[in-house]
């Protein structure tokens, strides 16, 4: 047996580039909740816990996280085989009820651990990578016509992004077609425009958006009313044309096997904090495989080291048809990665390293952990904002 020797975890606050306007919130920072393992042969694995807007969209929140992790889970981990990560989600899951997010951290970072003691990348224990790029999206949230068509336009320019996905929901159903449709005449076939309405909408509104919206030009519509009303998503997603995806609703493999049997969405939103880790998602993943759901890599707006698990898990996908969003790391101002992980043509490259195939720059956290003395920071230059 491999002991684990001791887990520590932290709250890093990073401001983001520019306010993110959701439906439920708009965010100015963004928190992260890391883990570090550090097991008995001398190796420690990262793991990242990321929400939006704190509560405001889920349950878990950074500070409860941590409060559980340090409270319930270190103890149990304690005990743990290192060597054995399976095992030891499956334990955690037999003591803890639901926190997902937290156990999708402790996940990651068993897992980034086992990689660098095999020296293969995480992909490789999931079952093998089928792609090294992953096309990105970014999400356009300023809610200004104007200044989400000028940001466009500088994404395609820097090749960085060809799919735009837009937050709508907190204005009319007129009003937010009237946004997206300007923006989509603004593009033209040089992009991809699609929408997440984050359940804001109720079933009568959300017929009506979807069809403007279909006439419009979008081509995918995310989550457009509240993650319980399945019936109402199954509804919508049989008259519609324009795909319809679930995201708030997948809530692991149970909630995917659920949606699918009704045929509750066109398209899945895989997350792994969501999901309630890694091989929850690949198992969501295989589910829609199964029933002939289209695939897309989501986020929760993660730093580095859950966009690079989430790259590692989405890597293994046979069909990804409606690609990814992994852009969390662009949407803040600040760099944690010692090495950056590597966006270009549209695409972000799969680390290839064993385990996550990237590492924290300590020194760089040092200064922005929410308990830090911030005249302990010495060097390293901010993380360039989007668009430059």
């Amino acid at each position: 047996m491999l002991a684990i020797e001791s887990v520590d975890t932290f709250l890093v606050d990073l401001p983001t580039i520019r306010p993110h306007v959701l439906s439920m919130a708009t965010m100015m920072r963004q928190t992260a909740v890391f883990v570090r393992i550090r097991c008995a042969d001398g190796i420690t694995g990262t793991g990242e816990a990321t929400t939006i807007g704190g509560l405001s969209y889920g349950p878990e929140s950074p500070e409860g996280i941590k409060l559980a992790i340090d409270t319930y889970f270190t103890p149990l981990l304690l005990k743990a085989d290192a060597d054995r990560p399976t095992s030891a989600m499956a334990m955690l899951g037999r003591s803890i009820v639901g926190n997902h997010f937290a156990k999708c951290a402790v996940e990651t970072a068993l897992l980034d651990a086992m990689g660098q003691r095999l020296g293969v990348p995480i992909s490789e224990l999931l079952g093998g990578r089928r792609r090294d790029r992953l096309l990105v999206a970014w999400t356009l949230a300023s809610g200004d016509t104007a200044k989400d068509i000028a940001e466009a336009e500088h994404m395609l320019d820097i090749r960085r992004h060809n799919i735009f996905k837009l937050k709508i929901g907190k204005r009319g159903v007129a009003d937010d077609v009237a946004h997206v449709a300007a923006i989509k005449r603004a593009l033209g076939e040089r992009a991809s425009v699609r929408v997440d309405v984050n359940q804001a909408w109720d079933e009568a509104s959300a017929a009506r958006g979807i069809a403007m919206l279909q006439d419009a030009g979008c081509d995918l519509v995310e989550q457009p009313v509240a993650a319980h009303a399945r019936g109402a998503m199954a509804r919508l997603a049989q008259a519609a044309i324009v795909p319809i995806m679930a995201d708030e609703a997948l809530t692991g493999p149970d909630s995917a096997f659920d949606y699918a049997a009704a045929a509750a969405a066109d398209v899945f939103a895989v997350k792994i904090q969501q999901s309630g880790g890694l091989h929850a998602a690949c198992k969501v993943g295989a589910i829609a495989d199964a029933a002939g759901i289209g695939l897309y890599g989501g986020t929760m707006l993660e730093v580095g080291i859950a966009t690079a698990a989430s790259a590692h898990v989405f890597a293994t996908f046979p069909k990804l048809a409606f690609q990814t969003e992994l852009f969390g790391p662009l949407l803040v101002t600040e760099e944690v990665l010692a090495e950056p992980l590597q966006y270009a043509d549209f695409a972000l490259k799969v680390p290839d390293g064993p385990g996550l195939g990237v590492t924290l720059d300590m020194e760089r956290v040092a200064f922005f952990r929410r308990d830090a003395d911030r005249k302990s920071f010495h060097g390293g230059a901010s993380a360039q904002p989007a668009g430059d």
